[in-house]
């Protein structure tokens, strides 16, 4: 049976995917608004079968139990972040020295070092929002996987999951509102993902969207920021969240593997379809459109000096580190391929310039790695 993928026209909207102007078109948000409404189509599922039939699932259940820690008392919020000398300080460590010679010609050209440590502090406020924009998403995508996923095992891991995800959206909102003093409106093109997921009828999308896509960059975006910061609460803030979220994408890999051989052809395409678009809409929303406003830069100018920089190209690539090989473990990359025909996925992933992580570890195999050791949460021992 030959099956055909739907355009990039039909399936993100646009045909090229580094259209600017389709981009753009997508409008920011209204940072007044508080409450936003979407239709959840899908079906809560009881299951009597109380049986540990997926051994993978209860032993991540069992690591999840034990790797609680309280937002409140195990993190030093008593600590003094001096922001500007923070940024300062974690631009000069990645080693983005400001390079006029690139600029001549762009809106930016005649920023100067103060310039740019502005832009930095807005960069790192509107990241930090996302983030806790992205974990309310994961909160209420997860008491939605508790609710439909058909299994016992999964609907116990996940019930640790929405509680995971409180406390990161606490976090976050804490320590914008306390140390960087305000937030940033969710990214249109993130709250078009969110929409999406929370609105597909199917358990399995659910997983699929967020466990491994949105989670999966959100834990090698938190490892970029963890690795090249030395502001020692968010260190430490980052260090925890990443010990969740390892197990988070994991549970939607050992979830998907074995459910995924079950699924037809048709059904496997529209599986890769929608980890296309979720990819380009993660994509899309790392180009900070809202910041470049916030510093009073016409966006449509500022993008293309944007998407043609090398640093961040390869930083944006470096988000799929995560992705990329759990696709690859779901079967997802090459699946379709025919007579020495790549995949369709593995043909898009190469167009997004990612497919190079195809072989790193999957999160399946390398979530205990993220573990906290015994001793790293020692607040509420101390409190």
């Amino acid at each position: 049976m030959t099956v055909t993928h739907n355009t990039n026209e039909e399936i993100i909207g646009r045909t090229e995917i580094n259209d600017i102007d389709a981009i753009l078109a997508i409008p920011t948000h209204d940072p007044t608004e508080i409450e936003h409404i979407v239709k959840n189509n899908a079906d809560t599922i009881f299951t009597w079968d109380y049986s540990l039939s997926r051994p993978s699932l209860r032993k991540l259940y069992e690591k999840a139990k034990v790797g609680q820690w309280n937002a409140t008392t195990d993190l030093p919020w008593e600590t003094d972040v001096d922001i500007e000398k923070t940024v300062a300080e974690d631009q000069a460590l990645i080693g983005t020295g400001i390079d006029a010679s690139q600029y001549i010609g762009t809106p930016v050209e005649k920023w100067d070092e103060r310039k740019w440590l502005e832009f930095g502090i807005e960069s790192r406020n509107w990241s930090l929002s996302q983030f806790m924009h992205g974990e309310q998403g994961a909160l209420l995508c997860t008491a939605k996987i508790v609710e439909t996923v058909p299994w016992y095992d999964a609907k116990l891991y996940a019930s640790t999951q929405v509680v995971d995800e409180a406390r990161h959206v606490e976090v976050f909102a804490r320590y914008l509102d306390e140390k960087l003093g305000g937030k940033f409106q969710i990214n249109s093109h993130l709250r078009m993902l969110l929409d999406d997921i929370v609105n597909d009828s199917r358990w399995d999308m659910t997983y699929l969207g967020m466990q491994v896509m949105v989670e999966g960059l959100a834990l090698a975006a938190f490892g970029f920021m963890h690795q090249f910061t030395n502001e020692p609460l968010l260190k430490q803030l980052l260090r925890y969240v990443m010990s969740d979220e390892a197990r988070h994408v994991a549970f939607g890999v050992l979830s998907l593997q074995d459910y995924y051989q079950e699924l037809n052809a048709a059904e496997l395409r529209e599986r890769q379809e929608f980890a296309f678009e979720a990819a380009v809409r993660m994509r899309d929303r790392f180009l900070q459109q809202e910041v470049w406003e916030r510093m009073g830069l016409n966006v449509k100018d500022v993008l293309p000096m944007v998407m043609q920089s090398p640093e961040r190209a390869g930083f944006q690539a470096m988000l799929f580190s995560k992705i990329v090989p759990n696709c690859k473990k779901l079967g997802l990359l090459d699946a379709g391929a025919t007579n020495g025909k790549p995949g369709w996925l593995r043909e898009k992933f190469t167009e997004l310039g990612v497919i190079a992580f195809e072989d790193w570890a999957d999160t399946g195999e390398e979530y205990e790695m993220f573990q906290l050791a015994e001793g790293e949460v020692q607040g509420a021992a101390a409190n």
